[in-house]
């Protein structure tokens, strides 16, 4: 699993912070730091993160064997 994350769409509202702390986390008032390879683990809070985010910023890219484990 891969996040991708628009940094120039994200505006800094921290609703994915909320949902997933331990990937996404703010430095400062708006400097947003992430883990673009998370543990798998972490699929759940991602997700809601994805739908949390206000402006659509944040993707998640599957790579092809979590692909094949979820057919």
């Amino acid at each position: 699993m891969k996040v991708v994350v628009d940094l120039n769409l994200c505006q800094g509202y921290a609703q994915c912070c909320y949902e997933a702390p331990d990937t996404f986390k703010l430095k400062g008032a708006e400097i947003l730091v992430y883990d673009y390879a998370p543990n798998k683990r972490l699929r759940g809070e991602i997700e809601r993160a994805v739908q949390a985010c206000p402006v659509r910023a944040i993707s998640v890219e599957m790579d092809d064997q979590q692909e094949a484990e979820n057919d």
